[in-house]
C-alpha cells in the first residue's frame, strides 16, 4: 500500500510564511501597524487552535490535504490584514484587487484539499473540521469587509457558523454528526463567491445587494435544514414526523393560494386547489433525487418571494389603492417606517420592524424547508401522490364544468404580473424622458406671471384633503360647514374664492408625487418617474416665479433633514423645515408642529416688512396627516409665540393605538383634522387681511382606503383665493365654482394640467 507521509506541524515555519506574505503585501499595496497586528493575531490564533486540535486527535503531523488547508488559513489571515487596512480609511484599487485575489485563491484551493485527501486515502473527521473552520473564518473576514459598504446585516453571513457553535452550548443535540450534504458545500461556496464579488465592487449596488440577500437566504435555509434534521433525529418520534409533513403541505398550500387583497383573505378563498401545487407535485415525481432537492429549495425561495409580494400588495391596496410595484416601491419602506414611528412611537415601531424581519426569515427558511419535505414525501409515496394529483385534477375539471371555480393560480398570476410590471416600468423610462423634454414654457421669460405681479402667492397643500372630505361621507358635513363658514369669513375680509377638483397621481400617501405633478405639469405617478424628473431641468411653478422676480420659499414642517431636491430641482431660494422655524412646543403624532404655528412662522419669517420682493411659497399643512391624533386646538394668533402654548394638548387626545380600535372613530378623527387645517388657513388669511395675498389651496391625495371606503377615486379639492378681483377674473373661463367648497358637478382636471393652465392664465 502506498504510504502517505505526514509533516510535523511547525508553527514557526507557518508563521514565517505568513510574515513573508504580509511583507510582500506591505511592499506592494502597503500595510500599516493595525493590519500587521490583525494579520499576525489571526495567524497565531489559527496555529494555536490547530496545535490544540491535533493534540486532541492524537495526530503527529499534517497530511497533504491538511497542508493545503493550512495554506488557505494563512491566506485568510492575510485577507484579514487587508480588511483591517481598508477599515483604517484606505480603499485604493490596488488594495481591493489584492484582497479579492487572495480571497479568490483561498476559495479555489477549497476545491483542492478534498480531492487530495480522497486521492491519498487520508480523508478524516479532523481534516473535514479543519477545512470547515478555515472556510468559516474566511467568510467571516469577507463579510466584515463587505458589511462596511453594503450594510451591517451582511455580517450575519459570517457570524452564522459561530452562532450555531454557540447554540451547541445551550442545545447539545446540535453537536450530533450528520451525513455529508453536497448542497451544504454548494451553499458554502456560494457565500464565498458572492462575498468576493461584492468586495470587488464590480457590480451595480442594487445587483450586489440582491446577490448578498440571495446568498443569505440560501445560508439560512442550509443552516435551518441542518438544525431541523438534528432536531428530528434527536427528539421526533415517527408520529410527529407525519404531523410535520402534513404541516409542510399546509404551508405550501397556503403560500400558493394566498390572495393579494385583504377582502379575499377568507376561508373560502383559501380552500381552493392551487394548480401550481399540482405542477410542483408532478415535477417532484419526475425529477431524479439529485435534482429534486435543489429544485425544491429554489421553488421554496420563489414561493417565499411571492408571499412577500402578495403581503406587500395587501398593504399597498389598503394604503395606496393599488398593488405593489416591484421595481419602484421599495422606496416607501423607509418613509413608511418613519410614519409608523411618528404615529405609534419608537418602541412600538421597532417591535413591528422586528416582527416583520422575523416573518421574512421565517418565510425564507420555512418555505424552502416545507417544499423540501413535500418533495421528499412525494418521492417516497409516488403512487399515492400520483393518485392524489389525478383526483384533484379531475375534481377541479368537473367543478369547472359545473361553474364552480375551485382552482387557484394566485402564485402564477403574481409572478406574471410582477414581470409585466417590471417590463412596463423599464419602457416607461423612455416614454417619460420624452415627456420631460417636451415643454412649451421652457424658454419663455417675457411677461411670465405678469398677472400676479407684486402679489404674495402661497401654494398650500393640505395633507390628505380629498374629495371624500367634502362629499358622500359621514365626516363630510363637518368639513363642508367649515368651508362654508370660511367662505363667508373670507368674503367679509374682502377675499373671494373659486374651487374645483384635481385628480391626484397618488392615493393615501406619496405627497411628493402630487407636488411634483402640480409643479412640473407632468404625470408623476411613481417613484421612478419622480427620481427621473428630479435629475432634469424641467420648468416648475416655483422656478417660473423665481425667474419672474419672486423670492421662492419651501415651508415643509414635516421635514427633519436637508431636502436636496428643493434647491437642485425646484430652485427654492429659502427652505424651512422643523428645525429652523423656532418651534418649541410638543409634536402631534406625525405633525412636528400645528398648522397654525406653521402659518404664523411663515408670516413672521417671510410675509412682513415692506422692503422686500414678493414671495411665492409652497407650504405643507400636515396636521391632517395619518394618524390624525392627537390634534391641536386653535389659539389666539397673538399667543402662538414659539409654540409653548400648545404644551399639554397632545395628552388630551386619544393615542393612535386607542383610536384605531374603532374604524368610525378613525374616520371622525380624519374629518376633524381636515377641519382644523382649513380653519387655521382661513383664520390666517382673514385675521390680517393682505390685499396682495393670493392662495392656491389643494389636497395632495385622498386619505387611506380604511377612511375613504371602496373605489373613492383620486380627486382632491382645489381653490384659488384672492383679494384682488382681477386675479380671479383671469380664470373666469375655467368654469370653477364660487366659494371654497366645490360641488359634485365642479370641473375635474388631472393635476398635471394645472401648471400650463395657470401659467397661461397669468402669463401676460
Amino acid at each position: 500500500m502506498h504510504r502517505v507521509h505526514t509533516t510535523p506541524a511547525s508553527p514557526a515555519s507557518a508563521l514565517a510564511g505568513l510574515v513573508v506574505l504580509l511583507g510582500g503585501l506591505t511592499a506592494t499595496v502597503g500595510l500599516g501597524p493595525v493590519a500587521w497586528s490583525v494579520g499576525l493575531a489571526c495567524g497565531v490564533g489559527l496555529l494555536g487552535l490547530l496545535a490544540a486540535a491535533m493534540g486532541r486527535h492524537d495526530r503527529p503531523g499534517l497530511m497533504p490535504a491538511d497542508r493545503v488547508t493550512l495554506a488557505r488559513g494563512l491566506l485568510a489571515a492575510a485577507v484579514a490584514a487587508l480588511v483591517a487596512e481598508a477599515a483604517t480609511g484606505r480603499d485604493a484599487a490596488p488594495l481591493r484587487i489584492t484582497l479579492v485575489a487572495l480571497a479568490a485563491t483561498a476559495l479555489v484551493l477549497d476545491g483542492v484539499d478534498g480531492p487530495v485527501a480522497r486521492r491519498t486515502g487520508t480523508a478524516s473527521d479532523f481534516g473535514a473540521r479543519f477545512d470547515m473552520e478555515v472556510d468559516a473564518f474566511l467568510i467571516l473576514v469577507l463579510s466584515l469587509h463587505v458589511a462596511r459598504t453594503s450594510g451591517w446585516w451582511v455580517l450575519g453571513i459570517g457570524l452564522a457558523r459561530y452562532a450555531l457553535v454557540a447554540a451547541t452550548w445551550v442545545w447539545p443535540w446540535l453537536r450530533a454528526p450528520l451525513p455529508r450534504r453536497s448542497w451544504a458545500r454548494v451553499v458554502a461556496a456560494v457565500q464565498g463567491v458572492v462575498l468576493a464579488v461584492a468586495a470587488a465592487e464590480v457590480l451595480p449596488d442594487r445587483v450586489t445587494l440582491v446577490a448578498l440577500a440571495v446568498a443569505a437566504m440560501l445560508l439560512a435555509e442550509s443552516f435551518g435544514r441542518q438544525v431541523h434534521d438534528l432536531r428530528r433525529l434527536a427528539l421526533r418520534p415517527p408520529a410527529t414526523d407525519r404531523v410535520v409533513t402534513g404541516f409542510a403541505f399546509l404551508v405550501v398550500w397556503a403560500a400558493l393560494v394566498l390572495p393579494d387583497t385583504v377582502d379575499l383573505l377568507t376561508p373560502a378563498g383559501l380552500l381552493r386547489v392551487p394548480i401550481e401545487g399540482l405542477v410542483v407535485v408532478v415535477v417532484a415525481l419526475l425529477l431524479p433525487g439529485v435534482a429534486r432537492r435543489p429544485v425544491a429549495v429554489v421553488v421554496g425561495l420563489i414561493l417565499a418571494a411571492l408571499v412577500v409580494l402578495r403581503l406587500l400588495d395587501m398593504g399597498f391596496r389598503v394604503v395606496f389603492d393599488r398593488p405593489f410595484d416591484v421595481l419602484n416601491d421599495w422606496y416607501y419602506l423607509g418613509p413608511g417606517l418613519g410614519v409608523l414611528r411618528d404615529s405609534i412611537g419608537g418602541s412600538a415601531a421597532l417591535a413591528v420592524t422586528v416582527g416583520a424581519g422575523a416573518l421574512l426569515v421565517a418565510l425564507a427558511v420555512g418555505l424552502p424547508a416545507s417544499t423540501l419535505r413535500v418533495a421528499g414525501s412525494v418521492h417516497r409515496h409516488r403512487r399515492g401522490s400520483a393518485r392524489a394529483v389525478l383526483a384533484l385534477g379531475v375534481a377541479w375539471a368537473l367543478l369547472a364544468v359545473a361553474g364552480v371555480q375551485l382552482a387557484s393560480t394566485s402564485a402564477a398570476h403574481q409572478a406574471v404580473d410582477a414581470v409585466a410590471q417590471v417590463r412596463a416600468d423599464l419602457a416607461d423610462r423612455r416614454t417619460f424622458a420624452r415627456e420631460i423634454g417636451s415643454d412649451s414654457f421652457a424658454t419663455e421669460n417675457d411677461g411670465m406671471l405678469a398677472g400676479l405681479r407684486d402679489k404674495d402667492v402661497l401654494l398650500v397643500f393640505v395633507e390628505s384633503y380629498g374629495r371624500v372630505a367634502v362629499q358622500g361621507t359621514t365626516y363630510a358635513p363637518g368639513v363642508d360647514a367649515v368651508l362654508d363658514a370660511g367662505t363667508r369669513r373670507l368674503r367679509a375680509a374682502g377675499f373671494s374664492a373659486r374651487s374645483a377638483f384635481l385628480t391626484s397621481p397618488t392615493f393615501g400617501a406619496g405627497s411628493w408625487l402630487a407636488h411634483a405633478s402640480l409643479q412640473s405639469g407632468l404625470w408623476v405617478d411613481s417613484q421612478q418617474r419622480y427620481d427621473q424628473l428630479m435629475t432634469s431641468d424641467r420648468l416648475t411653478l416655483s422656478d417660473a416665479f423665481r425667474r419672474a422676480g419672486w423670492r421662492t420659499v419651501s415651508d415643509v414642517p414635516a421635514d427633519t433633514h436637508e431636502w436636496a431636491q428643493g434647491q437642485a430641482f425646484y430652485h427654492f431660494d429659502q427652505m424651512y423645515d422643523s428645525r429652523d422655524v423656532g418651534y418649541r412646543g410638543p409634536t402631534f403624532g406625525y405633525a412636528s408642529m400645528p398648522d397654525q404655528y406653521t402659518l404664523a412662522a411663515l408670516r413672521r419669517l417671510e410675509l412682513t416688512g415692506s422692503d422686500r420682493r414678493p414671495v411665492m411659497a409652497e407650504v405643507d399643512l400636515v396636521s391632517s396627516h395619518h394618524p390624525w391624533t392627537p390634534l391641536p386646538r386653535m389659539v389666539p394668533w397673538a399667543r402662538v409665540g414659539d409654540g409653548s402654548v400648545y404644551a399639554g394638548m397632545p395628552e388630551q387626545g386619544p393615542s393612535a393605538d386607542v383610536l384605531f380600535r374603532d374604524p368610525e372613530r378613525v374616520r371622525a378623527a380624519y374629518g376633524r383634522s381636515v377641519e382644523y387645517s382649513l380653519r387655521a388657513l382661513v383664520s390666517f388669511v382673514a385675521d390680517q387681511p393682505d390685499p396682495d395675498l393670493v392662495l392656491v389651496v389643494l389636497g395632495d391625495h385622498q386619505p387611506h382606503s380604511y377612511v375613504t371606503g371602496a373605489d373613492p377615486g383620486r380627486d382632491v379639492p382645489v381653490s384659488i383665493v384672492a383679494h384682488d378681483p382681477a386675479v380671479l377674473d383671469r380664470i373666469a373661463g375655467w368654469g370653477w365654482q364660487d366659494g371654497l367648497r366645490p360641488s359634485p358637478t365642479a370641473p375635474v382636471w388631472r393635476m398635471d394640467a394645472f401648471r400650463d393652465r395657470f401659467l397661461t392664465a397669468y402669463g401676460r
